[in-house]
């Protein structure tokens, strides 16, 4: 029981980041269980998807700041918290895995006693806000993943906001929430071992990923007039366009009547808040026309090719004039 009721699957210990992404995307990791069901505010289940399927390779986060910042302060915050609540805490050197379900992965931050568990996390000044009543929905979301890999009770949330404020948010066990997260998790992953790519969302990530699917156009024209879905999709996008523009009108005529009514004031006082409109320093720049007509040789010297992305355009049939 000393996980739980986790399966030990492989030791972290020594082991290289290629063996352990290679283990990791051999399921779905507690990191990855927010993305999976469509929760996480970075990555779609198309995306990820893409990963987990071998198509695409993750991105390498190890040289972000945030990332650095997160493993060094990891064991001292660890500490911090020992100290703070008395609870003993231990690292788990391995991945973990579901008795039953063998395809839900956890890597722990530390085990707390008996029936705990501790997820470390930094979070900068300004997204502090997400943090004021309880832990992130994406955040929350891979506790319970870590929870119903091993079977525990509880999870301690500890974290640091903007290098100074350290809070401490206790997740309990809810069999219901964790019933409902195996089963999304599990149709995710009939999506993967099936081979057929989860629906977009909407999301940049979702974007992301269909251009890295499909980056070439092949000039080809489908027949899209006998799909009823795809007719109907059609016509809803050219109205919310039409209502885009009207809205996007409507904005910039509100806001240029609003500075007009301010002339040369910086600030105006509303009851619901208030407006600035400021010139900001003269910035400098270099004349990069002039500079490369002056010197024509330093346009073949430096070129680079910026690749290409496909373009969304639609177009409206204009109906044919009646000249009876």
């Amino acid at each position: 029981m000393k996980h739980g009721n986790a399966v030990r699957l492989v030791s972290t210990k020594d082991m290289s980041r290629e063996k352990w992404l290679s283990v990791r995307n051999g399921g779905i990791g507690s990191s990855d269980a927010a993305a999976a069901i469509g929760l996480s505010p970075y990555k779609s289940p198309l995306e990820l998807w893409l990963e987990k399927t071998g198509r695409k390779e993750p991105e390498d986060l190890s040289e972000k700041e945030a990332v650095f910042w997160g493993s060094t302060l990891e064991p001292i915050l660890a500490a911090v918290y020992q100290q703070r609540t008395g609870n003993k805490v231990r690292r788990v050197n391995a991945v973990l895995q579901h008795p039953t379900q063998s395809f839900m992965l956890a890597n722990l931050d530390r085990a707390v006693g008996y029936d705990g568990i501790l997820e470390v996390k930094t979070a900068s000044y300004h997204s502090g806000q997400l943090w004021e009543e309880t832990v992130p929905e994406a955040y929350q979301c891979q506790v319970l993943h870590q929870l119903a890999v091993t079977g525990k009770a509880w999870a301690d949330v500890a974290v640091l906001i903007g290098g100074q404020d350290f809070r401490i948010y206790r997740i309990e066990r809810d069999e219901e929430k964790i019933f409902d997260l195996i089963d999304l998790e599990t149709g995710f992953w009939q999506c993967v071992k099936g081979d057929v790519p989860p629906p977009v969302d909407g999301s940049e990530s979702s974007g992301r990923a269909l251009n890295w699917m499909y980056p070439q156009d092949s000039s080809e024209t489908i027949d899209c007039t006998d799909s009823n879905q795809l007719n109907r999709l059609f016509c809803e996008l050219l109205d919310m366009k039409r209502r885009r523009e009207q809205l996007e009108f409507l904005e910039a005529t509100h806001k240029q009547t609003i500075q007009s009514a301010m002339g040369n004031a910086t600030t105006a006082l509303f009851v619901g808040g208030k407006v600035s409109w400021k010139k900001p320093k003269d910035s400098q720049g270099v004349d990069l026309k002039r500079l490369l007509a002056d010197n024509p040789a330093l346009a073949a010297q430096y070129a680079i090719t910026t690749p290409g992305t496909r373009r969304f355009l639609m177009q409206i049939e204009k109906p044919v004039p009646n000249n009876a």
